[in-house]
């Protein structure tokens, strides 16, 4: 899919958003259902509306359709059918997973799912049948005005409404419903640059710094580059969009990789070219991640509910806090690499575990003999988090609202409460055992000449890969007896 962007500002004349997506009809370059739904025209929407919903209501007169495709995918569901080896086919994804951010979403409802595609999921009643449940504006959007309330359930504010500090002030439903059109990144990036609970948390390669990026920062995104949209690689059919997270979809089958644009075989040198049987595009041009703002790489709940000052590093990002622990941060990181075969195993919620292990919450599938298998970087995150120490499974904490783990700092009561909420059952004692998960990395891409070179991974001492975890004995070209020099050779 092209940048109608670009080519709107490339246009001698100057084209509209709208026009450019009718120019690129003209010469093939757009279908008919991508430009009849950016060419209607919306103006003549009155409102005014008082909710969101009622936005929806309005917009289902024309796109009912639509509002049935989108509630099959999995930003409505936050769950996917999928295969999970002896567990069968179930239903799994965000809407039930662990994580060791803030946990998990059942009883924490309206906090987790103000970047839900919808209006109300305040508790496990939520109807996901409703279309009028749906969020056309959070995608839609184009001034750039409307924004969802961090507690309310996927709304927005219809009244000011104060947090953290800071007043809300209600948006303009009507005049943004006559803005709509594809979304942009600052449209997808409400939601993905601010996972885990704020800007750059999560991911590390997803946040804000992705809106205006130099072109030696993310050679897709910036303006001197390709200046791509998000959908331009994520492609989209019928509201589905391609690229499911491995953490929150680990077997699904909507994954996206750099092959679905580039070829396999597009180096000059065939070395390079014969390295992507075993290796991923972005193992050699993502070299570090969390370039601008630093990351979250652990986080600490047994040292939640401390009456300690909080505090702050070098970063200016919070060490301690009462509500959550202690936190660390890291910027420029150097990817872990793994061998991953397009799927991934989790832990699930009632799972056992052993509180004298390091528990992987999400785990990349394949190894050096899995033909299907490639070496990708991730980002690794750790933590502490409550477990109930009788059972022995990891407790899904009610942390959210006046009963909540941040308003009452008793771990028992927010345990019995989420569990609850889960469906499961607290023994009444806990404790804290140390987790870890991966995130894939895939963006913050280098331009080629910036890209990792032979002696970043075969380096005599201070290789960036561990050979040794990866299934080898020691680097492989030392295996076959080669010298340095031998190797230079090779790779020149």
């Amino acid at each position: 899919m092209p940048s109608f962007a670009r080519i709107a500002s490339a246009h001698p004349t100057g084209l509209t958003f709208v026009t450019a997506v009718a120019l690129a009809a003209l010469i093939g370059l757009a279908g008919p259902s991508t430009v009849a739904a950016v060419i209607e025209d919306h103006q003549d929407i009155d409102g005014p509306f008082a909710s969101g919903p009622e936005v929806t209501s309005t917009c289902l007169d024309c796109h009912d359709d639509v509002a049935a495709d989108f509630m099959k995918t999995s930003h409505w569901t936050w769950s996917v059918l999928q295969d999970m080896g002896t567990k069968g086919t179930i239903p799994y994804g965000k809407k039930s997973a662990l994580n060791n951010y803030c946990l998990g979403v059942a009883g924490n409802w309206p906090r987790c799912t103000s970047c839900h595609a919808g209006y109300g999921w305040q508790d496990a009643s939520f109807d996901f049948e409703d279309p009028e449940g749906v969020d056309c504006l959070v995608c839609h959007d184009q001034t750039g005005t409307y924004r969802k309330f961090p507690t309310g359930a996927g709304h927005p504010v219809y009244e000011p409404q104060e947090w953290q500090g800071k007043m809300w002030e209600p948006v303009d439903l009507a005049m943004i419903a006559r803005s709509v059109g594809l979304p942009t990144r600052e449209n997808c990036g409400q939601c993905h640059f601010f996972g885990g609970g704020g800007n750059a948390v999560k991911h590390g390669d997803l946040d804000t710094s992705l809106l205006k990026p130099e072109r030696s920062f993310d050679v897709h995104m910036s303006a001197d580059g390709a200046d791509m949209v998000c959908q331009e690689c994520h492609t989209t059919e019928s509201h589905d969009i391609s690229g499911n997270a491995m953490a929150d979809s680990p077997s699904g089958d909507n994954h996206l990789d750099c092959t679905s644009c580039h070829e396999d075989e597009l180096h000059d040198k065939k070395v390079l070219n014969w390295h992507t049987r075993s290796l991923a595009c972005q193992a050699c041009h993502i070299p570090t991640f969390a370039k601008d703002r630093p990351t979250n790489v652990w986080w600490d709940w047994s040292d939640a509910g401390a009456d300690l000052p909080k505090t702050q590093n070098e970063y200016g990002q919070p060490a301690f806090m009462k509500a959550k622990g202690s936190l660390k941060w890291e910027k420029n990181i150097v990817p872990t690499y793994a061998w991953y075969n397009g799927t991934a195993s989790t832990y699930h919620l009632g799972d056992k575990m052993n509180p004298e292990q390091v528990t992987r919450l999400n785990w990349p599938n394949g190894n050096k003999a899995d033909l299907r298998a490639k070496i990708y970087p991730f980002k690794i995150h750790g933590g502490k988090q409550p477990y109930d120490s009788q059972q022995r499974i990891f407790i899904n904490p009610k942390v959210f609202g006046p009963d909540g783990f941040w308003t009452t700092f008793d771990w028992s009561s927010a345990s019995e409460l989420g569990m609850a909420a889960a469906g499961l059952q607290f023994s009444g004692e806990y404790g804290f055992a140390e987790t870890i998960m991966y995130w894939k990395i895939n963006h913050m891409v280098v331009p080629a000449d910036q890209a990792l070179n032979c002696a970043d991974c075969h380096a005599e001492q201070g290789s960036r890969l561990d050979w040794q975890k990866l299934g080898y004995d020691d680097d492989p070209m030392r295996q076959r007896g080669l010298s340095r020099y031998q190797m230079n050779q090779i790779y020149e």
